[in-house]
């Protein structure tokens, strides 16, 4: 059904706009030794370190890989330049980013040189966004929003890769208290996920110790970050994406669901 506004009728959010929205599909080759791989190692890797996690991938993975960044933090990034340094990193500008978070992807652009920074965008800017869905999508439908903003734009990134590595850490909340090391999407590509284990505290020791590029709202109660509209401080000891979607019944954008 559409939604009717001011300056007419506005399409309905559950339809995207015009354009490729899906990941390209693996060749039966690739999608047979992925579904092995997590067969034989899933198990295995399930505490293992970042370290042996990343090392594992280079060694096995039957394709290029690509490392998800939020910017939320640089320790993918990191980890990536010495254990999986053929892998492009793969940016989310959703185009509703903290100024911060774009200046620490250019800083990362910068100091990771030998490795292609990738930013993914949606199909439409926010002007258009707001012209054809109707004004702050993000608070009439969050889940529309980020499908368009941030879903699709990473499935159809994902096409040249056959598989992916996340910043998924299983202390986060209790929808991620489970989630595997490594296991396949729903496209049959690797999901690779090396910090799984961390703690908010083990990441923020790594940090410190490389000396790594610090996105400036992590100091001041940001502990998760994502857009700025649907993005609020936390209080101490709260549950580090209590801030994600406040007062919204939805606790992930879809990218890991």
């Amino acid at each position: 059904m559409n939604l009717l506004g001011a300056s007419g009728t506005y399409r309905d959010p559950e339809e995207s706009p015009a354009g490729v929205t899906t990941t390209a599909p693996l060749d039966d080759d690739t999608l047979r030794a992925n579904q092995e791989l997590v067969d034989k190692h899933a198990d295995a890797l399930y505490n293992e370190t970042a370290e042996n996690i990343l090392d594992w991938a280079h060694t096995h993975a039957p394709g290029a890989l690509a490392v998800t960044l939020s910017m939320e933090n640089t320790v993918l990034a990191e980890l990536a330049k010495d254990h999986l340094p053929d892998a492009d990193f793969l940016f989310l500008d959703t185009g509703y980013h903290f100024k911060e978070t774009l200046e620490v992807a250019d800083q990362v652009e910068a100091r990771y040189p030998k490795q292609t920074l990738v930013r993914a965008t949606p199909t439409l800017t926010r002007a258009e966004q707001d012209e054809t869905y109707g004004l702050n999508l993000y608070l009439t439908n969050p889940t529309a929003c980020c499908r368009m903003r941030k879903v699709e734009p990473l499935a159809v990134n994902l096409s040249p890769y056959a598989g992916w590595v996340t910043g998924l850490r299983r202390a986060d909340g209790p929808t991620r208290a489970q989630a595997p090391a490594l296991s396949l999407d729903a496209t049959g590509r690797l999901k690779i996920s090396p910090i799984i284990t961390w703690s908010l505290e083990d990441t923020e020791r790594y940090i410190e110790e490389r000396d790594l590029i610090i996105h400036p709202l992590t100091k001041h109660g940001y502990p998760s970050i994502g857009c700025e509209t649907c993005t609020l401080p936390v209080a101490e000891g709260e549950d580090p994406r209590a801030g994600r979607w406040a007062g919204q019944n939805k606790t992930e954008c879809g990218l890991h669901s």
